[in-house]
Formats: structure tokens, C-alpha cells, sequence
């Protein structure tokens, strides 16, 4: 195994909404970690050998019949565990302390006191004795097993950290790997780098050398092909891979007619002339649009636009008679998402990426050079490699492009509207220094009409719906509040400069109970 992978943090999920968060924060102290089931097997535990392990939070309550837990044997491996909120109640029942139901459950905002002298994990946790934290838990340890001792508590829970200095365990009642628990991040940086012993190797430039090391032993000679679809995550693989390999990678470009403006050239000039990549472009506006033609059904333009981007790449791969594997921008949420993460099953490729479908026939071996790395991990070896700032950046868009974003029929005339709305309302989100605080945003094109008036005439014209919207992880999201002046800016520009839209309208649903894209 390659040397940043020789210091590694294991973190048990016990099914909290935040364990992916725990793994980010130790991937930001420059530390590799890896999130696996409450159940996986000490064997399997062992053959991880890990610097230290992290039990996450969870719904269920430790003394409940059936409740989640862990081996025995854990504990005795000889490795500092930190618990978090379950976490921590699970270390605390194991050693022999009490959890029973809070006399007033805590979810918000609460003040830690310290208590004692604070050992190496809560080492500047502290402020002049206190710390504002995080809360969500209805259990709480009310009595303390032997050998631990408290540190901190709130009004609420009176054993709120824990700690065993001489066998290398802690817990904490709180979730410092939020960002609602300001030195959060500092706890967790302090576990694995000071408690744990490690030095932080998991640095951009040491992810690419490893990865192109690896990349170089898998394939050998051989050629290999990738669907660049101009996201961030196919940009990143297909630029570290040829890095690695050069002209033995093939990128196929399928233009749909379905981007943004101006993506297709910017995909090639990015690829094909600054970086070299061997790219094949394959204009297939035509074949998309007609095949989308009077279909107005979301779940079915999808299908139609997967299934023909399927076609057409196995089509051209089978021109490359000589590739022997396909490279995809796997990240590692795909991976804990296609697994279930609380499943302990293998992973699958998952369904809804471009060419997660290929047929078998194909017989291609998969190179995945991502699957490690959380999205900012991507971004930032991204600029290491050179690719540009605002590609690597740049919000997310859906497989189907404009295909969702288009309500109903899907036309040439109604996506060069929707093309040239979008690249507007973007350029201004640039000028006005909103884009980069926005998760996500974008314009959607309404297939119906209003009555407006430019200059002496009346017009009979298409309305577009501008979102934004702000999120950490894409599974609940709150819109964002664009200033009155900047909303009015980007509607008189869009009306003004786009051919066939007389009315703008910004959407201020919040998901949920909306979805962040319209369909």
C-alpha cells in the first residue's frame, strides 16, 4: 500500500446524518479515512489496520433491544477511539457506565463547561473554560464507567465529554464535526493528528503521485477510453489519467445540443489544445433532439438521453478496438451512496452516470482513479493538474443537461433560449461576486406564454425561472437571497437580450419540499 495510505482513520457509521461530514473534516486535517457499516467484521477491521477509529452518531438508543454495536474486541486493538453523541454513549455502556433518556432532550445550539483538566484531545478546545457546540441527542450518560472521567458539561446533560488518557479513548455528547460547533474542526484535526500520531500526508500533490503511480500499474500499455462529459469530475479523471498514461487515453466528447453555452468549444480548447488530451467530438445535436421530439415526460426525456449517449459511446468505443478499459469520474460518495453505506454490501457503479449503463459486452476493465476523494478533494487536485479555475469550480450539472431543465417538449429553439438566459444570469452571478457563495444555480425554461409589452407593441412571449440555492450536501438546500438589485440587473438583461422571453421570475422554494432541479 502507498505510503498516504499508511496512516488511515476508520470511522463506524451508526447511521447519523452526519457521519460523511466526519470523514470530510479528517480528510481536511490532511489525514485519509475511509467510512464503513457499525458491522463490519474484525477481520476485515484488522486487515484495515487503523491509526485510530471514530464511532459516529446514530437515531437508535444504546439500551434498546437490538441497538447497534460493535465487537469487544475493538477496544482492545489498541488504537485511540473517539465517540461521537452514539459513539459516545456505546464506549460509555461498554465500560460499564449508565445511558438512560434525557429529562429534556437537546437539538441546537448549546454551551459546553469545562470540567477538570482537559487531556491531549480537548487541548485549546476551550475558552476561557466554555465553548459554544452543537447538539442532537434525546440519551445521555448519566453515569460515568470507571476509569473515565468527565471533562466537560451543559445545562442540559451534565457528561457531555469524556476522557480515558491512559487507554487512548474519548467521547463527546456534541458533534464537532458540524460547522455549528465553531472549533469543531479543531477537535477532530486534534484527534487524528495529536492523539492519533499522525503527520498529514494526504496533501493534493501526494493524491496525484500516488494516483498516477497507481494508474501506471493497473494499465501497463494498454489503452483505456473515457466519456468526458466537460463536469468536474470526468475533467479531473481524464486529466490525471493522461497525466499518467498520455496519448494511450481516448476521451469521447458527446455533444448533445443539450449544454451550456458555448461548452462544447470549451471542453475541446481546454482538453484538445492546453492540455493535449486526445479528445473524439461527436456532434449528436440532431440525433438527441429528434429523438426527444413531443416527449414531455421528466423520467422518460432521461431515459432517451441515457440510453442514446449509451448508443452513440459504444459506438465510437468500438472504433478503438484496441482499449481495454473505461475510465469514470467515480468520487467516493458515489461509492458510499451505490453501497449503502449502512449495508455493508459491495459497491455498484451507480445507474444515473453517463456510462454507468455500458453494456456488458463491452468487456472493458474499469479504472476509477477518484473513487477515494470527496468533491473538494476533486476540485482541489483539479487545479493542481491546471485545469481552469472556473471549471473546476463551476456549480453542478445534471447528466441530461438542458434536457431537465427545459419543462416538457425539448426543442432546438427552446434550448438556445434557455442557452443564451442561463450563460446571463451566470455572468452576472461572476460580476456581482454571488457565484462562488451559491451551491447551485440556473435558469429553467417554461413552456408557457405571458403577455407583456416592449416599446408600443404587445408580445406574446416565454417566461424563465431563475434558482439558486445553498447546501453542503445536496440532500436538503435553502434558496438563496439574491439582493433586489441584482434580481432586477439579470430579468432587465435576460428580457432585454434574449430573443422570446418577456417575464423572469425567481423561485424561492426550498428543498423540501421542492427538488433543487424542476425536474
Amino acid at each position: 500500500m502507498s505510503d498516504i495510505h499508511s496512516e488511515k482513520i476508520l470511522i463506524l457509521d451508526f447511521g447519523s446524518q452526519y457521519t460523511q461530514l466526519i470523514a470530510r473534516r479528517v480528510r481536511e486535517a490532511h489525514v485519509y479515512c475511509e467510512l464503513h457499516p457499525f458491522d463490519m467484521t474484525m477481520a476485515a477491521l484488522r486487515a484495515f489496520q487503523p491509526t485510530g477509529i471514530i464511532l459516529s452518531g446514530g437515531p437508535k438508543s444504546v439500551y434498546e433491544a437490538g441497538a447497534p454495536a460493535v465487537s469487544e474486541e475493538l477496544f482492545d486493538l489498541g488504537v485511540p477511539v473517539l465517540g461521537i453523541c452514539y459513539g459516545m454513549q456505546l464506549l460509555s455502556r461498554h465500560f460499564g457506565g449508565e445511558v438512560v433518556p434525557a429529562g429534556k432532550r437537546e437539538f441546537g445550539h448549546a454551551e459546553l463547561v469545562a470540567q477538570g483538566i482537559p487531556g491531549p484531545l480537548f487541548a485549546g478546545f476551550f475558552v476561557e473554560g466554555k465553548s459554544p457546540v452543537w447538539m442532537s441527542h434525546g440519551d445521555h450518560v448519566a453515569i460515568v464507567p470507571a476509569g473515565f472521567e468527565v471533562i466537560a458539561g451543559s445545562a442540559n446533560a451534565p457528561v457531555c465529554a469524556i476522557q480515558n488518557v491512559s487507554r487512548n479513548l474519548y467521547g463527546v455528547q456534541f458533534h464537532p464535526e458540524v460547522n455549528h460547533t465553531p472549533r469543531g474542526e479543531l477537535l477532530i484535526e486534534t484527534f487524528v493528528r495529536k492523539v492519533c500520531g499522525c503527520r498529514g500526508q494526504w496533501t493534493p500533490g501526494q493524491i496525484i503521485e500516488d494516483a498516477i503511480a497507481r494508474i501506471r500499474r493497473q494499465v501497463g500499455s494498454d489503452r483505456v477510453i473515457l466519456g468526458l462529459s466537460g463536469g468536474v469530475d470526468s475533467s479531473v479523471a481524464a486529466a490525471l489519467i493522461h497525466r499518467a498514461i498520455g496519448d494511450q487515453l481516448t476521451c469521447v466528447f458527446v455533444d448533445n445540443g443539450l449544454l451550456r453555452l458555448g461548452e462544447g468549444d470549451q471542453v475541446m480548447a481546454t482538453f484538445a489544445s492546453n492540455l493535449g488530451v486526445k479528445v473524439v467530438r461527436v456532434d449528436a445535436e440532431e440525433r438527441f433532439l429528434s429523438a426527444l421530439a413531443g416527449e414531455v415526460d421528466p423520467e422518460k426525456k432521461r431515459k432517451i438521453i441515457g440510453g442514446l449517449f449509451v448508443e452513440i459511446f459504444e459506438a465510437e468505443s468500438n472504433k478503438l478496438r484496441d482499449a481495454r478499459w473505461l475510465a469514470q469520474g467515480t468520487i467516493y460518495p458515489d461509492v458510499i451512496e451505490s453501497a449503502g453505506a449502512k449495508t455493508g454490501k459491495a459497491h455498484n457503479i451507480k445507474s444515473h452516470h453517463n456510462v454507468g449503463g455500458l453494456p456488458e459486452q463491452m468487456k472493458l476493465k474499469l479504472l476509477e482513479p477518484l473513487r477515494e476523494l470527496f468533491k473538494d478533494e476533486v476540485r482541489a487536485i483539479g487545479e493542481e493538474l491546471g485545469l481552469p479555475h472556473a471549471m473546476v469550480w463551476r456549480h453542478p450539472f445534471p447528466g441530461p443537461g438542458l434536457g431537465v431543465r427545459i419543462l416538457g417538449e425539448v426543442n432546438k429553439c427552446y434550448a438556445d433560449i434557455l442557452r443564451h438566459a442561463d450563460a446571463i444570469y451566470i455572468e452576472e452571478l461572476y460580476a456581482s461576486g454571488h457565484y462562488h457563495k451559491i451551491s447551485q444555480a440556473f435558469a429553467v425554461f417554461l413552456p408557457v406564454k405571458s403577455v407583456g409589452v416592449m416599446g408600443d407593441g404587445r408580445t406574446y412571449e416565454y417566461v424563465v425561472a431563475l434558482r439558486a440555492v445553498e447546501t453542503r450536501d445536496f440532500m436538503t438546500a435553502g434558496w438563496y437571497p439574491l439582493p433586489y438589485e441584482d434580481l432586477a440587473r439579470i430579468g432587465n438583461r435576460i428580457i432585454n437580450e434574449v430573443k422570446g422571453i418577456n417575464r423572469v421570475v425567481y423561485d424561492i422554494s426550498s428543498k423540501p419540499p421542492a427538488t433543487i432541479e424542476w425536474e
